[in-house]
């Protein structure tokens, strides 16, 4: 079986938000020589506005609309390294669209991501309580993203660097 399935993209992470899925798919696409691309900032650039801003403004659900949409156009259109937002997962026909591809869940616990993001209000779904609502989040999250992964790749206490050749030795992938 190759790594990557016969169409779409050559590796597609998902995790939790401020895992590192951007830098880690940047240095990715770099080493495949190839091209990054990331659906949050597909929605972004689409809507013209911040992921919090149509959180605030439209509500999750509008949201969640939105990426479930990217995330189909990215896996049928883009040939590189993709990165999923962090609830992308939740969609259970995004997750059957991740079936046959290589996706790579990268994973951290708690403390790690306060180190990485403090777990601001910057991050809608964190608002109140970001410890406990992370905790939650991840006992969400954590089964679905094991379940569409193919490999899954701890960053706690390691560099973006360490992490993209983690995730290439996982996905047996050759540096171009």
């Amino acid at each position: 079986m190759s790594a990557a399935s016969a169409t779409g993209p050559q590796v597609v992470l998902v995790g939790p938000m401020g895992v590192g899925k951007s830098t880690v798919g940047e240095l990715l696409a770099e080493r495949l020589g190839t091209e990054f691309r990331d659906t949050d900032a597909d929605i972004v650039a689409a809507e013209g506005r911040e992921i919090s801003d149509i959180f605030i403004q439209d509500g999750e659900e509008h949201f969640r609309d939105l990426e479930r949409s990217a995330v189909r156009a990215a896996l049928t259109g883009h040939r590189g390294v993709l990165a999923l937002g962090g609830g992308a997962v939740l969609d259970a026909s995004t997750r059957r669209l991740l079936g046959g591809h290589a996706v790579v869940y990268l994973s951290m616990e708690v403390d790690e991501a306060v180190k990485r993001t403090g777990l601001n209000v910057a991050r809608p779904l964190l608002a109140v309580n970001p410890r406990r609502q992370w905790r939650e989040l991840m006992d969400a999250r954590r089964p679905l993203y094991a379940e569409v992964a193919r490999a899954v790749v701890a960053t706690d206490s390691r560099d973006p660097e360490d992490v993209a050749r983690a995730v290439l030795d996982a996905l047996e992938l050759k540096q171009a």
